[in-house]
């Protein structure tokens, strides 16, 4: 009879982890299908946009032969390149998310020079900087450590990348990295709009947007998807922000286990 019971308490055990599994699963599954039915809506929309752009705009250069019609062409030959680099953003976002939700993002340690870095990560995102705009790394004098470099320049990169897009031209982009207990400290600052307070709680969500940018372009994964990379790395990731004043992206992470 015991043994009956033992033997009843373990099936319904197992049934009950399998019930849960399997209600994790089902969860997963709806939160994958919602991603790509967001996805849809989103990129229907912003492919769209800078496609028509790049077909007018071509189409415009066409219509100016002459030598003094010089900065007609350059105006259009602009809005190509401003087109081109968002069609890149958000190509990058998405096969990014989608290699996370697969599980095929893997970490690989490496000894960074982190003065290096810094300098190789700003020579990147220098031409788009606004006229006036001034990106200056501040980065502790011989500073490394091990961790993942391609993923550390996504997470730079698109902050730095924030920082440009959502500042008026004339200010400074400040990008900090130093060492403190242990652990790499970064913050990176602008002087832009700010995020409103009651969107600071969804700002890492997925395909969130703040209610103040709707008018610049974007696909609302950026900064999911550094979240996400911070994550992997062990890492924190916090906000400061005040509307009209500017916002500072705070990000500490530790050395990883060489392999």
């Amino acid at each position: 009879m015991e043994k009956r019971t033992a033997n009843l308490e373990l099936a319904l055990s197992h049934l009950a982890s399998s019930q849960a599994e399997l209600k994790e699963a089902l969860e997963k599954e709806k939160e994958l299908n919602e991603i790509k039915s967001r996805f849809v809506s989103m990129a229907s929309h912003e492919f769209r946009t800078p496609l028509s752009a790049i077909l007018s705009s071509a189409a415009l250069i066409a219509k100016y032969p002459n030598t003094d019609d010089q900065p007609r062409r350059e105006k259009h030959v602009g809005k190509i390149r401003e087109s081109v680099i968002h069609l890149n953003e958000l190509l990058e976002d998405t096969l990014s998310l989608g290699r996370i939700e697969e599980g095929k993002v893997q970490i690989h340690p490496e000894t960074i020079s982190l003065p290096a870095f810094a300098q190789e990560t700003a020579d990147e995102v220098q031409g788009l900087l606004k006229p006036g705009q001034i990106l200056q790394p501040d980065v502790q004098t011989d500073l490394t450590v091990i961790s993942d470099k391609r993923l550390l320049k996504h997470i730079f990169v698109n902050l730095l990348t924030n920082a440009i897009k959502f500042s008026p031209a004339g200010t400074a982009i400040g990008w900090k990295l130093w060492e403190k207990d242990g652990q790499i400290m970064s913050e990176v600052m602008d002087q832009g709009m700010g995020i409103p307070e009651e969107d600071k709680a969804y700002l890492f969500s997925s395909f969130f947007r703040a209610r103040n940018v709707t008018n610049i372009q974007g696909t609302g994964l950026g900064l999911h998807i550094v979240k996400r990379y911070v994550d992997m790395l062990h890492g924190a990731i916090g906000v400061e922000s005040e509307l009209n004043k500017g916002t500072t992206i705070y990000i500490n992470f530790p050395n990883l286990p060489s392999t």
